[in-house]
């Protein structure tokens, strides 16, 4: 099952229209949608390795863009739109203890936890509802953000053939991991 699932993303990925659904999937992702970019990412650039860094900045420059988005929503849309996504993921305290420890920690908490498993849409909010400055969060966003996605489309773009027989040979291995690691972010957003 999730061979042919696979085999269908790898052929959707090829598609004239993949950036335009990458751009979707990471803008949506940064404030709300719960699929990382990667989802759409690795398999595009598994199909086009000459437009890794495209893709890795097509990535960067909508997941920022949903970045701001989600800032927005947790400075001026807390009640109304931010407690309902906080609520379906169950981190009400998770986004109450990131609120405070953008007060203490600012600008590092954008570019450290961008990097790991957390859900980015949880830093985005949470910066927004302490409304850190937005400028500062923008710049560490393209910078925590970029480094991840570069890295990711560094390394398809230089082993893709080696990774891809990889992931191609251990796929319920991988997707198991893959759901191992999003579920330790929940987990660690609530022991923050």
């Amino acid at each position: 099952m999730l061979q042919g699932l696979y085999a269908r993303i790898v052929t959707y990925a090829s598609d004239p229209k993949a950036p335009v659904w990458l751009a979707v999937l990471a803008f949506s992702e940064a404030s709300f949608f719960p699929l990382p970019a990667e989802t759409l990412l690795i398999p595009m650039t598994l199909a086009r390795r000459e437009k890794a860094w495209l893709y890795a900045l097509i990535t960067t420059i909508a997941s920022v863009a949903g970045g701001i988005l989600g800032w927005f929503i947790g400075a001026w849309l807390l009640q109304a739109v931010a407690q309902p996504i906080v609520h379906f993921y169950h981190a009400e305290a998770t986004l109450q203890t990131l609120q405070e420890r953008f007060r203490e920690w600012g600008i590092w908490i954008v570019l450290i936890k961008g990097l790991t498993p957390i859900p980015y849409k949880f830093v985005t909010i949470a910066s927004g509802a302490a409304h850190f400055a937005l400028l500062p969060f923008v710049l560490a966003s393209l910078v925590t953000r970029g480094a991840r996605f570069f890295l990711v489309a560094g390394l398809l773009r230089r082993f893709g053939p080696v990774i891809e027989g990889f992931i191609e040979k251990r796929l319920p291995l991988i997707a198991g991991a893959f759901a191992i690691l999003l579920v330790a972010g929940f987990v660690a957003l609530k022991f923050l």
